[in-house]
């Protein structure tokens, strides 16, 4: 069984943005399977351009006293959405649709959990250096959840005519 997608969902709990600009990323460097069940304009130069720029918003603002829980219903499903799309595209197109399940649950399931443990982690060390700690374990999680999986051969999927 592949847990990659669960596993990739369960990081979009923390940060929902990070898995899709990971996986947008590698769909524009040719670094994922041929055959993975991403969406085609994961591939598109724009789409890892706003993920990128969206993953990096959300770290930024994660540090203000302002910014909501994660589990607010837009922030759980952005976190849905996101789990989802990066989940399949960690699986082949033909496990799509469950791959996309998996990484649905784990960006749910990881989203209240860390939510909880979050907010341990503020009271001991604030909101600010939390989030850091956050931010460095989900860039370093996100990235060897890509690199355990298939590469590709051959031209990406998405890439021609880059909008």
């Amino acid at each position: 069984m592949n847990l990659r997608p669960l596993l990739i969902g369960l990081v979009a709990g923390q940060r929902s943005m990070t898995p899709l600009a990971a996986v947008a990323l590698a769909a524009r460097s040719g670094s994922r399977a041929r055959d993975n069940g991403a969406p085609a304009v994961i591939g598109k130069r724009s789409a890892a351009i706003a993920a990128s720029a969206l993953a990096i918003g959300e770290m930024l603002g994660d540090k203000m006293r302002s910014a909501p829980d994660r589990t607010v219903p837009p922030g759980l499903a952005a976190r849905l959405f996101a789990g989802g799309v990066a989940g399949a595209a960690l699986a082949p197109r033909s496990s799509r649709a469950s791959a996309a399940a998996l990484g649905a649950a784990g960006a749910i399931l990881g989203g209240y959990a860390g939510l909880a443990l979050r907010k341990r982690a503020m009271r001991r060390f604030g909101q600010t250096r939390s989030g850091l700690a956050e931010d460095l374990l989900t860039l370093a999680a996100t990235t060897l959840i890509l690199r355990a999986g298939p590469k590709r051969q051959g031209p990406s999927v998405g890439r021609e005519g880059d909008a």
